[in-house]
């Protein structure tokens, strides 16, 4: 059994030899074999265990039980106390997705201070088809079909080949102890559930079912290649990017023989849920918009304009205000959108910087009368984007001193007889 799973760590794995690796240890089964597997293989390990502080006194025993196995195997280990369920109350999370980002983002933590390589996680076949079925019962895109990946950037699970059972060989083969989770008997969790009431009834009707899954999640595997490198080709003929906003161009997209599909695809990153309110967008009248936890999908006439939102923007809350110098200088120089001069004997303090709003209007430099500012942006053919992120600079009065990097109002303009010139710079 021991030379079977060195064979497999060989054959699958040659790039860990001789790397720095982070070996992720509960204490269960699993990952104990896993850390006993590399120690015999020579392979240069740490450990790495989450004591997430959800089973009180075990927990803590965990954490005994893996600092006692890194003395037996000279292993390096770090350990972390979690206060998790704080943490998935204040994100608003299901205790185990809270666990998970916890989790990993230390590990990543972990790899940047102490320069390792690959972190190696104990995942299994059944693990992976358990992962499979919970994507499937919550309805999930190709991605949730495919399984656990055996390699995921800098994340590493060399034993997704084998089944629980044979790991469970593998370790009284060795005579290796591990601890038992008491909660992994209890069905009140969706895995459990899965695991002790649909798993075995697939095993009854198909012994093999695990291998039949891993070839099934191979073929899925490759067919998601495909579409990726069909995505990223119509990605770069109908999106482009102007100030970090991203322009999908609406009647390219309509022109595809499935735009709802392509729309997915382009979009699943960006974290939107509402699928069909992102697809109405498409025949909807500019304005409409759509949220997602990170991203703000607005139509705006021909595109739908893809960009980041600051995580105050719902509260209408200014969080990058413009930052503006000012000067006294003796003459004019050339003007330009960033610099603007005027009459500082004319301005009227505590200066202000807002956003515009309606019925807001000025006296465009170079042109006679005013203007609102609505005229103005739609005459210069700005974007609903554009315009929620200009700034004007305002006098105390609200009169407005200018669009900043775009139009300055003439009102304070130098003149012959002005004595104070302040140039206005945007940084």
């Amino acid at each position: 059994m021991l030379q079977k799973f060195k064979e497999h760590i060989h054959i699958n794995f040659p790039f860990l030899k001789d790397k720095k690796l982070l070996i992720a240890i509960s204490g269960g089964l699993d990952s104990v074999v896993l850390a006993h597997l590399l120690f015999e293989l020579n392979f240069t390990t740490s450990l790495a265990h989450c004591n997430f502080q959800l089973r009180a006194k075990e927990s803590d025993l965990d954490e005994e039980f893996v600092k006692l196995f890194s003395q037996k195997t000279y292993n390096q280990i770090f350990t972390k106390k979690f206060t998790t369920e704080e943490f998935a109350k204040e994100k608003k999370l299901s205790t185990q997705i809270a666990a998970r980002e916890l989790r990993y983002h230390w590990f990543q933590e972990l790899i940047a201070q102490h320069n390792f390589d690959f972190v190696l996680t104990a995942h299994h076949a059944d693990d992976n088809l358990e992962t499979f079925l919970i994507n499937l019962t919550r309805g999930s895109g190709l991605d949730g079909f495919t399984g656990i990946p055996k390699i995921n950037g800098n994340i590493v699970r060399p034993l997704l080949a084998f089944s629980r059972e044979e790991i469970l060989a593998y370790a009284k083969a060795n005579n290796i102890k591990w601890r038992e989770d008491a909660s992994n008997a209890s069905i009140k969790y969706i895995r459990n559930k899965i695991r002790h009431q649909i798993v075995p009834i697939l095993k009854e009707i198909n012994p093999n079912v695990l291998e039949t899954f891993s070839k099934t999640s191979e073929h899925l595997q490759q067919s998601k290649q495909i579409i990726e490198d069909r995505i990223a080709n119509i990605s770069a003929k109908i999106i482009t990017s102007e100030n970090s906003i991203l322009k999908i161009d609406i009647d390219k997209i309509r022109q595809l023989s499935n735009s709802k599909a392509y729309l997915y695809q382009l979009l699943k990153e960006y974290n939107f849920t509402e699928w069909n309110d992102v697809y109405s967008l498409l025949s909807a009248q500019s304005g409409k918009q759509v949220y997602s936890k990170t991203h703000r999908l607005l139509k705006d006439r021909a595109f739908l304009m893809l960009s980041k939102i600051d995580d105050d923007e719902n509260h209408k809350e200014i969080t990058n205000p413009i930052s503006l110098s000012f000067n006294i200088v003796q003459q004019i120089a050339i003007e330009d959108k960033q610099h603007i001069y005027v009459d500082k004997d004319l301005l009227k303090y505590p200066l202000i910087v807002r956003k515009w709003q309606n019925g807001d209007y000025f006296y465009p430099s170079g042109m006679q009368g005013k203007k609102k500012l609505s005229k103005y942006f739609k005459d210069e053919k700005f974007s609903l984007l554009q315009k929620e992120n200009t700034w004007l600079l305002c006098n105390a009065n609200n009169e407005i001193i200018w669009i900043i990097n775009h139009r300055q109002d003439r009102r304070l303009s130098v003149k012959k007889s002005s004595k104070n010139i302040l140039k206005i710079t945007s940084k």
